[in-house]
This record gives structure tokens, C-alpha cells and sequence, in this order.
């Protein structure tokens, strides 16, 4: 087969146009620019897209599990379980905070932590490393739905906190054991979840990230936390004399607690807001890639398979995951993505266990996870983003199944 004749395919992009561009345009014409109303509305549209209660949004999806941990006052002494395949923010924000880790293992074929994996490490612990942990945060990876509901129940039994990191999830619908049909976000099993809208997530606001709650008490401090712990409401202020807060100097502002600057701007909130009246156009368009590729792969499940979608669940894929058996097929990841490449299709691998980075590696030593392995092993994410066709999943398809004609001829 002839190389791809069209531009190079990346795995994932932005997907913007006109009306995007004016949103963004029509702030820079107006008044705000940093803390202003775009963002209010920005955060009401997500609110109720995801059906939660309050919204925080925040400078990314980092900035926002960095607050949802210091929300739950997470510190020195204490540990948060997370799953050993992520992106190194998973853990990293625990670790901002003074906190250990420790790192459950993942379902091989989806690389999505399970109430098994859970308990499974619990029982590997002392009791001392058991009383230490304080919360845990399951990832929505890809766009599937890991199982929240049976490891809240698990994080309820031991008076864990549990935080959803959702960051690959946007717009995805899945069922609770009661037949209820829940929104990834709405929080209905944690006490938060978080986004993000980097280019390639299923919005994008450049950079950008959002905490979802229903508890006040979480909202209220979050909102602090976003902005240097600064209160500006003289109603929640601590130390003011009674006449200050009955009539407040318009210069006059309490710092509560230690914060950081973690503010959304107008600017992004106004490509956000815009991005978020789409979301139904693009979910139905990552829908309809997925299944495409999903048809298309049924030739090559000898050696390509796309990962199980999770039972009841409504994915919205930011990414499409395969896993590629390169040991049955002689060939190694690296080429067999440059030869991809070569033929102008990105792709990318999502991700290395945490665990095995040098940071890690040197903070707990050496460790191991089978499922995490077998899944990093095989794992390769193929492009999937909004601009993208039928025609150019065909193409995808059509270039994989040459390279392994290539390499095991038929």
C-alpha cells in the first residue's frame, strides 16, 4: 500500500472555528480579561452538563487535583492510593501536598483500576500502612469508567475520601448497580471529581481544568485555595471588627489560608464556554470514530484489539486505546510506531506505570505491577479527535493491517 497521501494524522487535537474565535475575540473587546463574568458562566455550563452541584475551575487539570487533595487537608504522614497507570499528575499532586503513595494495580485489558485491585493491596499492607491512608482516586482513563461504585464502597468501609480523577471522561454517562444513568462528574459517589481541557481532551480551553463537588464546605475552600486563600466577602470574614464587615473598605480582604493563583482567565473561559456548547457535536462524532474503528479491527484480532469497553457505560473516548501483541508479531513498539509515522499516522502511548519513573523508583524503590505491565506492554493510542473522518479511520486501519502484512505475510 502507498503511504499516506494526506498530512500528517496527530493522535489528538483541538478542534476549533469560527464561533470559537469570536468568543475569545469578544473578551479581548470587553472589560475582563482575568477573574471576570465568563468564567461564572463558564462554570454554570459545566455545572450543568455534569449535573453536580458546584464547580471550581482552575488554571488545569493538575491545578485542579493539587486543590481537590489540599481540600481534604491531605499531608505529611498521610497516603493516597492511586492506580499505577496515569498521567504522573495522578500522584504528583498528592506529593505537593506531603503525601505518600501507594499504587494498586490495573485490569491488563483495560488499564482501569477495580475494586479487586484495591483490596488486593490493602491485604499486602501493615496495619500501619492501612491506618495511614486517608483517600484514594480511581481514573476515568481513556474515556471509560473504572469501577467507581464498588471502590467507594470499599473507601466508605475504611473512611477513606475518594476523588475521581475524570480528566479523559467529559461527557461520559455510566450506570449505577440501581439502574441509574449518572454523569462522570456528578460526583454522586465522591467527594470530587476532576477535569481538564487540554488540546486533545474532548474540550479544549488551551490550558485549563475544573473540580466538580456537591459538598459546600469543599467548594467554599476550594474557591479560597484557587486564590491565595484570599476571602473577599466580608460576611465569611475571621478577624475584621464588626463595623469593617457591617461596612467594608473596597480595598480590605482577609487571606484565610495558604492558597495559590490557580484563576482561570476570562479569555479561556470564553474558548471553554464555547467548546462546552459543542459537546454533544463531538461526543456524537468520537462516538462514531470509535465504532468505526472498532469494526475495522475485527480483521486483525489476531494481533490488534481495541480494549473492552466497561459494562453500562456511555464513553465518550478521549483516547482509542489497542493492544498490539509485538512479541507475536516480532516487532517492537518503537518501530512499529516509526513506521506509522513514517506513513504520516501519529500515535502515542498512554502511559508508563507511574511507579516506574526515576522520581518514584527512587522515592519507594523498585516495584511491580502485573496487570500495570501487561497493559503497558501492549498499549498504543491511535488518533481519535473531532477533526477526523470516517475515511481517515479507514486509512488508520488500512496502514496497520500493511504493516502487519509486511511483517507476517498472509
Amino acid at each position: 500500500m502507498t503511504l499516506r497521501d494526506h498530512k500528517y494524522l496527530p493522535y489528538g487535537r483541538q478542534c476549533l472555528d469560527d464561533d470559537d474565535i469570536q468568543a475569545v475575540v469578544d473578551v479581548l473587546q470587553g472589560d475582563w480579561l482575568t477573574t471576570g463574568p465568563t468564567i461564572q458562566k463558564f462554570e454554570d455550563k459545566l455545572r450543568q452538563t455534569v449535573k453536580s452541584d458546584y464547580v471550581v475551575s482552575c488554571s488545569s487539570g493538575t491545578a485542579a487535583l493539587h486543590l481537590a487533595y489540599m481540600a481534604l487537608d491531605i499531608g505529611a504522614g498521610d497516603r493516597v492510593i492511586v492506580p499505577a497507570i496515569s498521567f504522573v499528575a495522578t500522584a504528583n499532586a498528592a506529593v505537593y501536598c506531603g503525601a505518600d503513595i501507594l499504587f494498586t494495580d490495573v485490569d491488563p485489558d483495560t488499564g482501569l483500576m477495580r475494586a479487586q485491585d484495591v483490596m488486593a493491596l490493602i491485604e499486602s499492607l501493615s496495619p500501619e500502612e492501612r491506618q495511614s491512608i486517608v483517600a484514594i482516586t480511581p481514573v476515568n482513563l481513556t474515556g471509560e469508567v473504572a469501577e467507581i461504585e464498588a471502590i467507594s464502597i470499599i473507601a466508605q468501609q475504611y473512611g477513606w475520601r475518594m476523588i475521581v480523577d475524570s480528566c479523559h471522561a467529559l461527557g461520559t454517562t455510566y450506570l449505577s448497580r440501581d439502574g441509574k444513568n449518572l454523569a462522570v462528574g456528578d460526583c454522586h459517589f465522591s467527594d470530587m471529581e476532576v477535569f481538564s481541557f487540554h488540546p486533545v481532551k474532548t474540550i479544549a480551553m488551551g490550558e485549563g481544568g475544573a473540580v466538580t463537588t456537591n459538598d459546600q464546605m469543599l467548594y467554599d475552600r476550594l474557591c479560597l485555595l484557587r486564590n491565595h486563600g484570599i476571602e473577599r466577602n466580608a460576611e465569611k470574614w475571621i478577624s475584621a471588627p464588626k463595623s469593617e464587615i457591617e461596612n467594608p473598605p473596597p480595598w480590605v480582604y482577609e487571606m484565610q489560608i495558604l492558597g495559590y493563583n490557580y484563576r482561570q482567565s476570562d479569555i479561556h473561559c470564553a474558548l471553554g464556554l464555547s467548546q462546552l456548547n459543542k459537546l454533544s457535536e463531538f461526543t456524537d462524532h468520537r462516538r462514531r470514530l470509535v465504532a468505526r474503528y472498532d469494526q475495522s479491527l475485527m480483521g486483525l484480532s489476531a494481533y490488534v484489539k481495541p480494549i473492552e469497553p466497561t459494562r453500562g457505560c456511555g464513553a465518550v473516548r478521549h483516547l482509542y486505546v489497542v493492544l498490539i501483541d509485538f512479541k507475536a508479531l516480532g516487532v517492537s513498539r518503537l518501530d512499529f510506531i516509526r513506521d506509522l509515522s513514517s506513513r504520516n499516522v501519529g500515535s502515542q502511548v498512554h502511559y508508563i506505570p507511574i511507579y516506574a519513573h526515576p522520581f518514584y523508583r527512587e522515592k519507594y524503590g523498585p516495584q511491580t505491577r502485573c496487570g500495570a505491565e501487561e497493559y503497558y506492554a501492549r498499549t498504543l493510542s491511535l488518533p481519535l479527535h473531532v477533526n477526523m473522518s470516517l475515511d481517515d479511520v479507514d486509512d488508520v486501519i488500512a496502514q496497520i493491517s500493511d504493516i502487519i502484512t509486511g511483517i507476517v505475510p498472509a
